[in-house]
């Protein structure tokens, strides 16, 4: 299955890193977030507000980069490249699980360099046991935004569709989430809202984490949600008609 995966995960990632302009594109959202909110926003809920919103934008940079991936399934699909890979011998399960493997791995080195911009700014950052904890946490949620997206690129017809939904979904995950005030700073509904966001389930394990509290509950719903999409996206994918 790894020989299978491994050529559409390497396509992807040569294809991306060709295109040095999005690559450096795609960190500037984060980063910009990360510096001049998280050390400008005046927060009361806490002194440190670097230290809080680190966490959400780690989230941020994964769950907008796992929800572009869907955008790549797109334009394979209106190409006519998933025709021609499917006369591969491969099966169609390892493409698009090359595609996943590829929006995940991006994720995780854009949160490496949002990682070591925090450190520089003054974040406290946890040891590398909360380090590596962190890293799971953010690849179990790359894995279901990005199975989500997949989805939808198959449903959808065409690439202005899938942009439409990409934005339609984005920022209200992001902002009825725990990113930048916390529970008790929300108003009440909002807060039942960003409870139930697989969002805001990251946000809290990576914020426990740093402060040195590991938690498995809510990598564990991540977990079984990513599985779940993933199943549903299989599902739709060998029965789609490209």
């Amino acid at each position: 299955m790894i020989s299978d995966v491994y050529p559409y995960f390497k396509r992807d990632l040569v294809e991306w890193l060709r295109g040095k302009i999005s690559v450096f594109t795609s960190l500037i959202m984060p980063a910009t977030w990360l510096v001049f909110v998280g050390l400008t926003l005046p927060a009361s809920f806490t002194d440190r507000y670097i230290d809080f919103i680190t966490p959400g934008v780690l989230v941020m940079t994964v769950l907008f980069s796992s929800l572009d991936g869907g955008a790549l399934l797109t334009y394979d699909k209106e190409f006519g490249l998933l025709t021609k890979f499917l006369t591969l011998p491969a099966s169609r399960e390892s493409i698009l699980f090359g595609k996943m493997a590829f929006i995940t791995f991006r994720g995780l080195l854009q949160s490496t360099v949002i990682l070591l911009l925090a450190l520089f700014l003054g974040a406290r950052l946890p040891g590398l046991i909360g380090l590596a904890y962190t890293y799971i946490v953010l690849a179990a949620l790359s894995l279901a935004i990005s199975a989500m997206a997949s989805t939808m690129a198959l449903l959808l017809e065409d690439h202005g569709g899938y942009s439409a939904f990409s934005g339609l979904v984005g920022m209200p995950l992001f902002f009825a989430s725990t990113a930048m005030i916390p529970y008790g700073s929300m108003p009440h509904w909002l807060s039942i809202v960003a409870s139930l966001n697989p969002v805001s389930m990251a946000i809290d394990t990576i914020r426990a984490t740093f402060t040195g509290n590991i938690i498995f509950t809510g990598t564990i719903k991540l977990t079984i949600l990513a599985a779940i999409i993933t199943g549903a996206c299989i599902y739709i994918f060998r029965r789609a008609t490209l």
